[in-house]
């Protein structure tokens, strides 16, 4: 993929890039050495300096993951030059391991990125546990990858999850404001401390069942496990969840035949970095977990 545009005043390469392109340091210096940024066809160093009306080109094609592509179906929700959504089903890791270089998403973009002749890699924005599901966002390049990563840590992805969880919150809605802090390792655990991260998660009750609710939630931090461990701290287990989950709520989970953890990455909003159109993404699992109240 290419990044053109034509030069509307005089001045370093280096300002051009970052100040017009919203190309980072970090890139810039990589593509540099490879010879991939241009102007008016011909590979400049970032010093050179540019004239009104010069064409400057940056190549963003990517380099072929050391980890075997697979033809895996995957769910497509959105995709463009730039970014590419997908439905991830549970059960599947988003990125290959030292154990695991195989069955993973990454696995099943790189097959599709193959299938399809793009020259990109895998860059997830989002992310989500092994058993979690639901709408994940990927870059496909660098400079595409570091402008949504900065949205994201300014809070500026809208993400909205559901829960099916064991029994009822104290109230309708609410806000759960509790620091979350890491186990001791080799545990990869959390767990609430008043030492911990801050971190908070807002919650909605859109369904109530004998035994479980179904909840809609709102992380405004972005804490590793932050849901399961804020619904389990309000007395709210999500359903199926091993780990932060109650005896009770696990015995009830056993008893519906839940295999997975019941949550859902159903929405995610953004502007988009590059376009500056506003993207709607909604996952087509969503309702599955209302089917199992």
């Amino acid at each position: 993929m290419e990044l053109n545009q034509q030069v509307r005043r005089s001045g370093r390469l280096s300002d051009i890039l970052k100040q017009e392109m919203h190309i980072s340091t970090g890139l810039m210096n990589r593509l540099k050495w490879d010879e991939r940024i241009l102007v008016n066809g011909i590979p400049r160093r970032t010093n050179y300096m540019v004239q009104q009306g010069d064409v400057v080109c940056v190549i963003l094609d990517e380099p072929e993951p050391e980890y075997p592509a697979e033809d895996t179906p995957l769910e497509i929700l959105y995709e463009d030059d730039h970014i590419l959504a997908v439905d991830k089903d549970p059960g599947i890791l988003i990125h290959p391991s030292r154990n695991r270089d195989s069955g993973t998403l990454a696995n099943a973009v790189a097959g599709y990125y193959r299938r399809t002749g793009q020259k990109c890699a895998f860059h997830p924005v989002t992310r989500l546990d092994r058993d979690t599901y639901g709408v994940v966002l990927l870059a496909k390049n660098s400079h595409a990858h570091a402008l949504l990563s900065e949205c994201n840590a300014q809070g500026k992805l809208q993400k909205t999850y559901e829960a099916l969880v064991f029994s009822q919150p104290p109230e309708q809605e609410g806000i759960v404001d509790a620091p979350i802090q890491r186990r001791p390792l080799p545990s990869l655990l959390r767990y609430v401390s008043p030492d911990g991260k801050p971190s908070r998660t807002d919650y909605r009750v859109l369904q109530m069942f004998g035994h479980s609710s179904l909840l809609e939630l709102t992380p405004v931090t972005g804490r590793t496990h932050q849901l399961r461990i804020h619904c389990a701290y309000m007395g709210c287990p999500i359903l199926g969840d091993p780990q932060y989950g109650t005896e009770e709520s696990k015995a009830y989970s056993a008893q519906l035949g839940l295999t997975y953890q019941r949550l859902c990455a159903k929405r995610l909003e953004f502007i988009h970095p590059i376009t500056g159109k506003c993207v709607h993404l909604k996952s087509k699992m969503s309702a599955e977990i209302e089917k199992n109240p």
